[in-house]
């Protein structure tokens, strides 16, 4: 069974980070695929009697201000707090590395321009570029996993033009360049893929950092939106019974935590487990 693995997650299975990483998202990825098969109730049904109900035999978790049951809820929010988080770093990666590896390649007034262009936006705080975009565009969940991504991609871009920096000079790209190969396919087919380990293992890290704004941007009212059952927004609609019930606060707010730590986790071991130095 080890012969037919991949080396790399071989090296990432027999990381301790790695392996906690893969079985927090493992028991997640169970949620966002099965969470409303497995809910016991419906997420939007009122159980009037049972009101801000604690834990119990009846309701795991408790219920909320309206009789909700807060683990059928939290287990269909997991599909939308995990996938916005999957979303907007996908979209952000896609664009920070096509433009990290056009700047990166082409070099000369290009590479200044563009690279000045992602500075002016990495000395502004991610946070505050993503509320001044849903505040321009709207809240909504397309809006801010476009913020998100858009926050993301200068990051990504310095990244991905370091690493094609230092694979551009190397003989098989001169090679390539020598025998008069289209720049495109430079590019794609011998550039970037030498490129994508730091590209992937950046991106794993992001995830995290993603659920955690979308679960902010819910919080203020620009994500989700009612009736959505997102984990944010679930910890928004509990400000005001979070001193008495604090348990409506709690678990929203553990399924983020987890999250953001296991995709760090995994980054963490995908980083030593791609390192063929570091793991020699």
């Amino acid at each position: 069974m080890t012969d037919l693995m991949p080396p790399w997650l071989g090296r990432l299975l027999r990381n301790p980070l790695g392996i906690a990483g893969v079985v927090i998202l493992s028991a997640l990825m169970v949620a966002v695929v099965f969470g409303p098969a497995l809910a016991p109730y419906n997420p939007e049904a009122f159980h009037v009697t049972r009101r801000l109900s604690g834990p119990s035999a009846e309701f795991w978790l408790g219920t909320d201000n309206f009789g909700r049951d807060l683990f059928s809820r939290m287990l269909h929010g997991a599909r939308a707090t995990i996938l916005f988080g999957l979303a907007a770093t996908a979209l952000g990666t896609a664009a920070g590395a096509a433009i990290g590896l056009l700047a990166g390649f082409l070099g000369g007034r290009l590479d200044d321009l563009i690279m000045r262009i992602v500075d002016v936006f990495l000395a502004i705080p991610n946070l505050i570029i993503i509320l001044l975009i849903v505040s321009v565009l709207g809240g909504s969940t397309v809006n801010a996993i476009a913020a998100v991504a858009l926050g993301f991609a200068p990051s990504l871009a310095r990244i991905t033009r370091s690493a094609v920096l230092t694979v551009r000079e190397r003989d098989f790209v001169q090679a390539c360049i020598a025998r008069g190969e289209p720049r495109s396919y430079i590019m794609f087919r011998e550039i970037l893929p030498v490129v994508i380990p730091p590209i992937l293992i950046e991106a794993s890290i992001r995830v995290g950092f993603a659920i955690m704004l979308g679960a902010t941007l819910s919080y203020l009212g620009f994500g989700a939106q009612p009736p959505s059952s997102e984990w944010g927004l679930l910890i928004s609609n509990a400000r005001g019974f979070m001193f008495r019930n604090p348990w409506l606060v709690f678990w929203p707010s553990l399924g983020i935590a987890l999250a953001a730590i296991g995709f760090n986790m995994l980054g963490d071991g995908l980083r030593d487990a791609l390192n063929l130095r570091a793991s020699r």
